[in-house]
């Protein structure tokens, strides 16, 4: 039995639209996420002897005839679509799954992501002929719906599925267990090297080409913004084996041999230090630290000693949400984390010589024109390798959501999100400061970190002893450059 997993086409006349970034858009550095969590579950199709097929129409990217033209040649005898949304993209998601269930009427098709598990009655409400949306983490979900549509079972009894029929309107079935034995779920790499290119993808922070993966799910912090741990995955941070981490690695070593790097997208890999330093310690063992960089993201609580071994064991870059200059706001997000840990963390880093990708939020409860002052004081002084800073972005199943809805801040609608070319957006109009000073705000920011001569000084020096990450600068100044000088 044939399952189709589609990636949808979003304003592919203006880049590659990245829906599994935490803000889904176009950025400007031309990072494009590997659409991780439908990877997964089509993998977990495919483990179980359904003949799986993939389109990430983003990738190349194919507008939305091109990408319809591929699915009729590939489509035929589908019996389950399964499509990827995002919210900036839903409204446009819902449209490209209903005209599939009209091209493929007798096919069953379903939505995942977000977006549909955060508003599952609302996505159907406007949906005319999706059949069913999956709620929160869907591997397990999508493989219990091809079953029963394969053995003659009735897709509606699946748990965490939300559906509706004419009759009864809208059900929400109970929520399917989140996953325990991650180790069961095949590599992201296999499935990869079978159906993708890696590269059609591209991480700014990164060398190219790249992989991505999990090597685990949930996070333990419970900031009031994140979107996957409040709508996807969970709080329970659950673990692959290290054993099986390293043999993913080993596997892209063996059969990537034009991947540079391995970017591991686990919201925050280092919460289980001692885990970390067992992975560490079989990649220097198997010598895989001599063929393969990696990053992580990683909070502001992690020590020295470990940021030594994981720089020994190939990790050379490490990703922060710091967001604040402001510890009030820190706390009032719930965010777990204090200025004195960031401060310490950034000099640990530089001594562990480990670079930092740093991350700034605006926008947050609280924000005012001199708390975002403050933020960027402290990019500056902090002096990161590289650093990003967006407005926050509130999507639906967050409590920054439910925050901006009570208080009436957000301005717009779901399209809203990003603008007109697919870029980030601002919504909220938050006392005391509107979205577009937030815009301007993240705009000068960028523009004052990264045109100081100490700045590009600092970068020619890196490249000088690192070739990797001197062709990443290139590529990725090629991308910002015209927002830069404009």
């Amino acid at each position: 039995m044939k399952v189709y997993f589609v990636n949808p086409p979003f304003k592919a006349e203006h880049g590659k639209f990245a829906r599994e970034n935490r803000s889904a858009a176009i950025t400007r550095s031309g990072t494009l996420y590997y659409p991780l969590w439908l990877i997964y579950a089509a993998a977990v199709c495919e483990k179980d002897g359904f003949d799986v097929r993939f389109l990430d129409a983003p990738a190349t990217p194919l507008n939305y005839d091109q990408s319809m033209e591929v699915i009729d040649q590939e489509g035929v005898d589908t019996r389950l679509f399964v499509v990827d949304t995002s919210t900036p993209s839903i409204c446009s998601d819902i449209a490209f799954a209903d005209a599939l269930k009209a091209k493929h009427p007798e096919a069953y098709v379903m939505l995942v992501g977000t977006h549909p598990s955060a508003l599952p009655e609302e996505t159907l409400g406007k949906a005319q002929r999706v059949d069913a949306v999956a709620l929160k983490e869907f591997d397990y979900i999508v493989r219990d719906v091809a079953r029963a549509l394969r053995d003659g079972g009735d897709p509606s009894d699946v748990l965490g599925l939300a559906w509706c029929d004419e009759s009864r309107g809208v059900t929400i079935n109970e929520s399917y267990p989140f996953i325990s034995d991650l180790d069961e779920i095949p590599f992201a790499a296999e499935f990869i090297k079978k159906h993708l290119d890696e590269r059609d993808y591209f991480f700014a922070a990164s060398a190219y080409p790249e992989i991505q993966i999990f090597t685990g799910r949930g996070c333990p912090a419970h900031c009031t913004f994140c979107v996957y741990p409040q709508t996807m995955h969970g709080h329970r941070y659950r673990l692959r084996s290290a054993e099986n981490v390293v043999d993913e690695f080993q596997y892209i070593a063996d059969n990537f041999p034009d991947v540079k790097e391995v970017v591991i997208e686990d919201d925050t890999f280092t919460i289980d230090k001692r885990r970390v330093a067992t992975i560490c310690e079989m990649l220097i063992e198997r010598g895989l630290n001599k063929k393969l960089r990696w990053l992580c993201n990683a909070r502001v609580n992690l020590d020295y000693d470990t940021m030594v071994l994981m720089r020994k064991a190939g990790c050379h870059l490490i990703i922060p949400g710091i967001e604040s200059g402001s510890q009030e706001i820190l706390d009032n997000i719930r965010k777990g984390t204090t200025l004195e840990q960031v401060e310490r963390y950034m000099a640990d880093a530089k001594r562990a010589k480990i670079k930092v990708h740093a991350c700034y939020m605006v926008g947050n409860r609280g924000e005012t024109q001199e708390t975002m002052r403050r933020t960027l004081d402290l990019a500056m002084r902090l002096k990161a390798d590289t650093a990003q800073f967006y407005p926050l972005l509130p999507f639906p199943g967050t409590e920054a959501y439910r925050w901006a809805k009570e208080n009436d801040y957000i301005r717009g609608d779901y399209s809203d999100y990003v603008k007109e070319d697919g870029t980030i957006n601002a919504l909220l109009e938050l006392p005391g400061l509107t979205a577009e000073e937030m815009v301007s705000f993240c705009d000068d920011a960028r523009k004052r970190y990264y045109w100081r001569p100490g700045y590009i000084l600092h970068r020619l020096r890196v490249g000088l002893t690192d070739p990797e990450d001197l062709r990443r600068s290139i590529k990725a100044f090629g991308r910002i450059k015209d927002f830069l000088i404009k």
